[in-house]
């Protein structure tokens, strides 16, 4: 008989550990014991023993590392801790890896050749080593082991969210949410700045249909006695009508209105203001709406509108949950209050749910409402679908999905017999393969220009480094430089007058070097009229001792 070892690898927050479990077969036999010895630490040293240990070396290694091995990937990290710490197995041993997943585990086992077991008494001891875990590690404690899972938890999560694009579709979500309630802002307040100016010129509400174009005139009239044909060119742009322009004028001057403060028409104008504002800002909502829609949704956008598409998605709670969707669930969608009471009232139940807001069911003759709701919704599950799960989205399905539903409608008028799904199937994907390939090209050659882009600044902000540098190197040698001339100026300016004073220095300066150089040149000369000077002054001293006596 080949006796087995078992080795059990854990992957921790801090690191990976590879543990060794005693009495394999023993243990493997006694499954009740080993789930009451998990609690107590003594009895699960007893079976379990630190083999290796291996810390991670950074946050970021250690969320590269989970990500891998979530995604049931072998991470260069973990090939050589399995290299380097599990045994390799011989002719009398046979060695087995206790695994806490079965993708991980084949990775291993394809790329190591370690046989891999992730069943049996394996969870048990994984539970334990889970709870024990700082025990058994030299160093680490529970306080730091609890940082270090909270803080790879929060990032791991964070990078989930961050990098997943189904997730794009929240922003679908709350921007169809804030459309609708826009729509009904924007309706009570237009509303509201009716009332009030109508007090002031009750007969623009006839002229002046719109909401938005009411509150822009108003807004621009203010006072309708102040109104003058000067006036009229700027109520023409705003209107896009001369003859309605020209109805506002003559109502404004035969007008059965009230006289209004100018404080009055200051707090209207105000309001017109935002009114205004919050319809600009519908509008650039829409447009985010469309763009984001076209990003995420392409072919459900392309079958029954950016709107439509977006209310379902909002609906079911996200794109994947309505690519989960049957088709009898989407054409429902949105009615489910009518569903339930035909269903207590044993009547008849709904239709089409939010597919009814789509221009095909309105199109469609009354008796024709149904069936075409019911292959409206067929399309949208499968838009739905393609959407959810292709890696490139392209709208050419969405497309080809909204002719065959106007060839049905076609079919249900007048009787021409549409496509068959499998040719317009065909043809699409084709159509598909060469827009993927050219939207992989365009992306390639963004990531190139955006290399390039990186290189050139690198580069441009290395030479400014560099300039930086030489002229910081330059600026204290000139600075000495000025520095010194202003002490030259300094010196010569206090000079200046001592040089006036002592004018005639330098030429004494010239005889004294003349004379020095003089006896330099004649030294005996210099000797011997010193030696006469000295023999003449005793002779002189004693004839004016002789005058004195005599």
């Amino acid at each position: 008989m080949v006796a087995q070892t078992l080795h059990v690898l854990f992957e921790h927050a801090s690191g990976y550990g590879l543990f060794r479990v005693t009495e394999f077969e023993e243990v493997g036999m006694m499954i009740p014991q080993v789930e009451q010895s998990v609690t107590d630490l003594s009895r699960f040293n007893s079976i379990v023993k630190l083999v290796a240990f291996s810390p991670f070396k950074s946050g970021h290694n250690a969320l590269d590392n989970i990500n891998s091995i979530s995604e049931g990937v072998l991470h260069d990290d973990l090939h050589l801790f399995l290299e380097t710490n599990f045994p390799k197995p011989g002719k009398k041993e046979k060695c087995i890896l206790g695994v806490g997943d079965s993708k991980i585990g084949a990775a291993i086992q394809e790329q190591l050749g370690i046989s891999c077991q992730h069943t049996g008494v394996v969870p048990e001891i994984i539970r334990g080593i889970r709870v024990h875990f700082h025990n058994m590690v030299k160093g680490l404690t529970a306080t730091s082991s609890l940082k270090a899972q909270l803080g790879l938890g929060h990032s791991y999560s964070r990078a989930k969210v961050k990098f997943n694009v189904n997730r794009q579709d929240n922003m679908i979500i709350q921007s169809i949410c804030l459309l609708d309630q826009l729509d009904k802002d924007i309706n009570t307040f237009s509303m509201r700045i009716r009332e009030w100016y109508s007090y002031h010129f009750p007969e623009l509400v006839k002229i002046v249909n719109d909401n938005y174009m009411f509150a822009r005139v108003a807004k621009y009239i203010k006072n309708r006695k102040e109104f003058t044909e000067d006036m009229v060119e700027g109520l023409e742009e705003i209107v896009m009508d001369a003859a309605k322009a020209k109805a506002i004028i003559d109502a404004s001057k035969s007008s059965m209105g009230m006289d209004i403060s100018p404080i009055d028409l200051i707090n209207i104008q105000r309001f017109a203001d935002r009114v205004i504002a919050l319809a600009d800002y519908r509008k650039s909502l829409f447009e985010y709406l469309q763009s984001k829609m076209h990003a995420v949704a392409p072919n459900l956008a392309a079958l029954i509108g950016e709107q439509v598409g977006a209310r379902l998605i909002s609906h079911a709670g996200s794109l994947t949950s309505l690519a989960k969707y049957p088709a009898s669930t989407v054409q429902i969608l949105g009615a489910e209050k009518a569903l339930f009471r035909a269903l207590k009232t044993r009547g008849n139940t709904p239709k089409y749910g939010l597919i009814f807001h789509s221009t095909f069911i309105g199109r469609a003759g009354a008796k024709n409402k149904g069936r075409i709701s019911r292959y409206l919704a067929n399309k949208c599950s499968i838009a739905s679908r393609l959407d959810c799960f292709s890696e490139v989205p392209t709208s050419v399905f969405g497309d080809h999905l909204r002719e065959q539903v106007e060839d049905r409608l076609k079919f249900y008028e007048t009787g021409d017999a549409p496509k068959k799904n499998i040719d317009v199937m065909k043809v699409a994907i084709e159509e598909a393969k060469e827009a993927s390939a050219k939207a992989l090209k365009k992306e390639r050659k963004k990531k190139k220009k955006e290399k390039k882009e990186k290189k050139r600044l690198s580069e441009a902000g290395n030479t400014t480094t560099e300039l930086d540098d030489s002229t910081v190197a330059e600026e204290p040698q000139s600075e000495k430089k000025k520095k010194k001339k202003k002490q030259t100026e300094e010196t010569v300016t206090n000079d200046q007058p001592v040089a006036m004073e002592t004018e005639e220095t330098p030429k004494e300066k010239k005889k004294k070097k003349k004379r020095s150089m003089a006896e330099m040149e004649s030294p005996g000369e210099a000797d011997v009229s010193a030696a006469m000077e000295t023999d003449e002054t005793p002779k002189k001293k004693k004839k004016k001792k002789k005058k004195d006596g005599d």
